[in-house]
C-alpha cells in the first residue's frame, strides 16, 4: 500500500514535467533564463541522473554511483527534444522497476547515500521532495515559455468552484 502511493507520486511528477515540456519548442527546453541558472534540459539531465544513481541496485549499493557525473548534469549544451524526453523517461523507468520490487516491509531497511545511512521510507520521502522540486521548476520555466499558449497542468485560475464539484484529478479515497 506505502509503496503503491509513491509510485503514484513519482507518476504524478513524470506527467506534470512530460506535459510542461510537451508545451514547449525545443529552443525553449535549452534556454537559460538568466546567468547561472538551469535550463528545462539540464534539470532534465539533472532529475534523470538522479534518478538513475539513486535507484539503480536501491537496496545494495549507495546511491551516489561512481559512475555518475553531476557536475556534466548542468553543463552547458543544446539538447534535442527527444533528447529531453528519453532522458526524463530513463530516470523514472528506473524508479518504476525498482520500485516494482519493493514490498511495505522494506520501507524500514536501510540504503546508503553518499555514505549516510537511511531508511528506504526515509529515502523514499527525500527523493520524492528532490523530484516535486525540480519538476516544480520545469512546469514554471516551461509556462514562461509558453506564455498566452500555455495549457493548466492543474485547476486553472478562477477554477476552484467548478473543479470541486468534479475533482477529478484527485486520488480515489481508499476504504
Amino acid at each position: 500500500m506505502f509503496i503503491q502511493d509513491f509510485t503514484g507520486e513519482y507518476q504524478r511528477y513524470f506527467t506534470y514535467g512530460t506535459k510542461a515540456i510537451a508545451q514547449i519548442s525545443e529552443e525553449a527546453l535549452n534556454h537559460v533564463p538568466v546567468a547561472g541558472a538551469n535550463s528545462i534540459a539540464m534539470i532534465v539531465r539533472h532529475v534523470s541522473g538522479n534518478l538513475k544513481s539513486r535507484f539503480t541496485e536501491f537496496l545494495t549499493s549507495d546511491g551516489e554511483k561512481d559512475w555518475r557525473n553531476r557536475d556534466d548534469e548542468f553543463a552547458d549544451g543544446s539538447w534535442t527534444r527527444a533528447d529531453v524526453d528519453r532522458a526524463w523517461a530513463a530516470g523514472f523507468e528506473v524508479v518504476n522497476r525498482e520500485l516494482g520490487k519493493l514490498t511495505d516491509g522494506d520501507l524500514t531497511k536501510t540504503v546508503t547515500i553518499r555514505g549516510v545511512s537511511f531508511t528506504v521510507h526515509e529515502a523514499l520521502c527525500r527523493s520524492i521532495a528532490h523530484t516535486a522540486s525540480h519538476t516544480g521548476q520545469i512546469v514554471l520555466l516551461a509556462k514562461i515559455a509558453a506564455g498566452a499558449d500555455w495549457q493548466t497542468l492543474s485547476i486553472p485560475k478562477n477554477g476552484s468552484a467548478a473543479y470541486n464539484q468534479n475533482p477529478v484529478k484527485e486520488k480515489a479515497h481508499r476504504r
